[in-house]
């Protein structure tokens, strides 16, 4: 038995981190949009043990990997073996869309379909959880806020600000580390958030207001990859609705009226730019 599953990125409409936790996560409240763009899980029952394959020869196949980390805690809590996976990988890598996260949350996901869901929604959140603060956003497919470190998930209808919109995403060809990120957002001065941003704009986001949109990462990251202040003002000045980096970058999306316009807008960035780096446009 086997089972293709097609696994979403997402972007941050907003990221304010709070301040770090005794735990030593940091405290946050975010809002996730997923985006319609894709890397594919190929799941098979096969064998015994964890076969995993992927098409990036960049990626390791051992336990560092989210996708081996999701199946084998999903064996060990089901009881169940013989799993074979192939990951293609169409998303960057480091890009601050969650796509890893996403591979992993759809492995989880994917294999208890595949093996008759001998687990609940609690057992799939409590590996989610343990797996990355994005995992669990990708147990589910709506827009959503989170809050604590992003484990703490509310689905949400979609946006009405957004429907019809264009998005385009650009990676300029290198990844930043997340925890690198957090860390330099830490030792700078009044660098952390207050709590409230996220009921603002959702209410904006829901009242037809393209307004709020905020990443406290922006500030560290741009300050050492300074392409990506460049980047931003370039997409607002040629006529974005709204521009913003996600996660922990690199990814810098940028809002239009709709999807043609964010495909002239992607042109002229590579006009600009050239042709280094992923690009690509969406619909939401």
């Amino acid at each position: 038995m086997s089972l293709v599953l097609k696994s979403h990125c997402k972007v941050n409409l907003l990221l304010n981190i709070l301040g770090r936790r005794e735990d030593g996560f940091h405290e946050l409240e975010t809002i996730m949009q997923p985006v319609p763009l894709y890397d594919e899980l190929q799941l098979e029952r096969r064998g015994k043990g964890l076969e995993l394959s992927c098409n990036d020869p960049r990626l390791p196949m051992d336990a560092s990997n989210l996708v081996h980390r999701a199946a084998t805690a999903f064996q060990v809590k089901a009881e169940v073996e013989g799993v074979r996976i192939h990951l293609q990988k169409n998303l960057p890598l480091a890009a601050g869309i969650g796509a890893g996260s996403s591979n992993a949350a759809f492995t989880l996901r994917g294999l208890n379909e595949l093996f008759d869901s001998p687990l609940n929604s609690e057992d799939l959140q409590e590996l989610a959880v343990g797996l990355g603060s994005d995992v669990p956003f990708f147990l589910q497919d709506e827009p959503a806020l989170a809050t604590g470190r992003g484990e703490f998930v509310q689905a949400v209808e979609p946006f009405p600000a957004l429907s019809g919109k264009g998005m385009l995403l650009i990676h300029p060809g290198f990844g930043v580390s997340t925890p690198w990120a957090y860390q330099a957002l830490a030792e700078l001065p009044n660098g952390y958030g207050v709590a409230g941003r996220m009921t603002g704009m959702q209410q904006a986001l829901n009242g037809g207001e393209l307004t709020g949109f905020y990443n406290s990462l922006e500030v560290p990251v741009f300050q050492k990859h300074l392409v990506l202040p460049v980047l931003k003002a370039f997409l607002l000045d040629e006529g974005a609705l709204v521009a913003l980096m996600s996660g922990s970058g690199s990814t810098t999306f940028a809002l239009t009226k709709d999807r043609p316009a964010a495909e002239a807008l992607r042109a002229r960035y590579h006009e600009q730019f050239g042709q280094a780096g992923w690009s690509a446009t969406v619909s939401l």
